[in-house]
């Protein structure tokens, strides 16, 4: 396969493309597959010659789509989404044909100048301080880890780094039980490990009660323990938990420790002022993570997280060894200094084409619309005969159940099993429960009303 083939087939993949989505509608949401029937499809060993391309493109259609669970279904309800708008898809071709390695800002000049400017066109669009900058990651259990790799190094002065962690003193990390499971594996990843995140009790907003907080510090302190840092929720996976922040920040800033919000899910709603109520005080947080692969449209991955002073994370992820020295008396900004990998994809250029395409005010449409619609179906789920509303929408998620766990289970399988809607569960104050998360990029309102169709039906 030469550029000349590229040319033929990358149209033809384009109009292949345009089908699917036209088309969705009329699929099961989520892969009708047993295990392994897929791998049964294809050859135990790698040709030894080429194959032509016409019977590589026929097997994809052949085998794949139909064992696809399909995220841009506009009925998929399930998890959070990963959305792909038509411009971020363009802006992945683009870059995979220019497949450049952005580690440095003279391998990718453009990519990581346009990095910087849609930092600052995001800081903006979320209504966050000037003096955040920040970086693109590969995904919010990234960003979290950078942070709390950050918050070691600075309890520690320094040293683990260097020294390594044996012998140094016991770290704490505080969250509360509604954070996602990357601070789980933050934690375990740098070292601090699992038994050192304290879990911060809640109250009967499911927010971390700050004045809990405070004593949790204040009893390690006692007990000779060092806290690290503090990690703080908007939107938690679960449910929708979402801290105080402003009171939070105070209690972790009495005790000059560093403040990490993960607003993952939840924070590209911030682009509309009426919901930064949910994260007031955010601007004193010293890292805040947010994904516009799931709410914003643009392709996974893509995890922005702003930093209210850079400087310590690039101290603890930082290294510049002698074959990546460049020459010249001006040193730009090397994003790979600021986060885990080396290598860096163009993430920057989805972005770029999907608030240029969309513009604000349609993705502020498209997020105020969800909501909306979420709420309203929330409403008529709760009308119905034996079936309970258990956690009110949290933007567009919310959560309800039957009579009990078996009912519960029962009819999520039943449910899924139909295939016109996908949802999930979660377990929510000792019981199992049904999640419903709006967010899918081209979903309607009669997509979202498909739910109370789906269980009326299935319950008649």
């Amino acid at each position: 396969m030469d550029h000349d083939d590229l040319a033929y087939w990358s149209k033809r993949a384009a109009d292949w493309a345009r089908d699917y989505h036209r088309t969705l509608r009329d699929r099961p949401v989520r892969a009708q597959v047993r295990i392994g029937e897929t791998a049964a499809k294809l050859p135990a060993h790698a040709p030894e010659t080429p194959d032509p391309v016409e019977a590589i493109f026929d097997d994809f259609c052949r085998i794949v789509p139909d064992a696809m669970t399909h995220w841009q279904h506009p009925r998929f309800f399930a998890y959070f989404p990963a959305n792909a708008a038509p411009a971020s898809m363009l802006a992945e071709q683009l870059a995979n044909a220019i497949a450049a390695q952005g580690m440095l800002w003279q391998t990718a000049p453009a990519a990581n100048e346009i990095e910087g400017v849609m930092i600052g066109w995001l800081r903006q669009a979320l209504g966050l301080a000037r003096h955040f900058t920040g970086t693109i990651h590969d995904s919010a259990t990234t960003a979290t880890l950078a942070a709390v790799l950050t918050m070691r190094e600075r309890a520690l002065g320094w040293a683990g780094n260097e020294s390594g962690l044996a012998g140094q003193p016991v770290l704490r990390l505080y969250a509360s039980d509604q954070g996602h499971s990357s601070i789980d594996k933050a934690a375990r990843i740098a070292g601090i490990g699992q038994a050192n995140l304290v879990k911060v009790p809640v109250d009967d907003t499911l927010a971390l009660r700050p004045d809990a907080l405070d004593a949790l510090i204040r009893a390690d302190l006692a007990a000779g323990l060092r806290p690290a840092g503090v990690i703080l929720s908007v939107g938690g996976t679960s449910v929708g938990g979402t801290d105080r922040i402003a009171e939070s920040i105070a209690v972790a800033k009495s005790h000059d420790l560093p403040v990490h919000v993960d607003a993952a899910w939840a924070g590209s709603a911030m682009i509309c002022p009426e919901f930064r109520m949910l994260w007031d005080g955010v601007d004193k947080a010293d890292s805040i993570v947010f994904n516009p692969h799931k709410w914003l449209g643009a392709q996974f991955d893509c995890a922005v997280q702003f930093l209210a002073d850079p400087r310590d994370q690039i101290r603890t992820l930082g290294l510049r060894p002698d074959y990546l020295a460049t020459s010249g008396e001006d040193r730009p900004t090397d994003y790979q200094e600021w986060t885990v990998p080396l290598g860096r994809r163009f993430r920057a250029l989805k972005l770029w084409l999907v608030m240029r395409a969309y513009g604000l005010d349609g993705l502020r449409s498209r997020i105020r619309n969800h909501v909306n619609w979420a709420v309203e179906l929330s409403e008529v789920i709760g009308g119905m005969d034996g079936l309970r509303i258990t956690t009110p929408p949290m933007l567009s998620l919310f959560t309800f159940a039957a009579e009990d766990d078996a009912r519960t289970t029962a009819l999520l399988d039943t449910i899924n099993d139909d295939g016109r809607v996908y949802l999930t569960p979660t377990r929510h104050a000792g019981g199992q429960v049904i999640r419903v998360q709006v967010g899918q990029f081209d979903c309607t309102r009669d997509d979202v009303m498909m739910v109370a169709d789906v269980l009326r039906d299935l319950r008649a």
